[in-house]
Formats: C-alpha cells, structure tokens, sequence
C-alpha cells in the first residue's frame, strides 16, 4: 500500500459545532486542531446544542475526516467508604 488512501483511526475531543453552519472542530489527541464538516458525522452522531468536550472517534483519509461519531469514556465509580456506627 502506498499510504495515500491509508485509513487512521483516531481520538479527539470536540470543540465546538455549528448547527447553521454545519461546521465544527475537534482537538485530536496529539493535539492538532481539525474542522469539521457535518457531513464526517456517522448516521445519528451529529451534534444538537453543546458538544464541547465530549469524546470522539473517527477516521482520516487523506486529511479527510470521516465516520465522526461520539465515544462514551466509562470511568470507573469509586467504592464508597462504608463507616461504621
């Protein structure tokens, strides 16, 4: 394969999304800044109202993002601290 048409699976954060504009931006992990078109967004992942921060995950073909689509980062709940009366 010659790497041009190599497809990157990737991790971000949201910035924003304009709803109007159908247009938006992510912060990859390593830290570049990506516009985002709102057609990149997978089939019920587009965004309505405020989106800041949340996880995603996509794809990146020739600097083309696609198969944009929300991630649910699960943090696991602490134990409660049981005290004894």
């Amino acid at each position: 394969m010659d790497g041009l048409n190599e497809r990157v699976g990737a991790r971000g954060t949201m910035l924003w999304f304009n709803e109007e504009k159908d247009l938006g931006a992510l912060r990859t992990a390593d830290g570049d800044r990506i516009d985002v078109p709102g057609d990149a967004f997978m089939p019920g992942h587009k965004p309505l109202g405020r989106c800041a921060g949340r996880a995603v995950q996509f794809e990146s073909v020739e600097g083309r993002i696609s198969a944009l689509a929300f991630v649910d980062d699960l943090v696991p709940r602490r134990a409660r601290l049981r005290r004894s009366r």
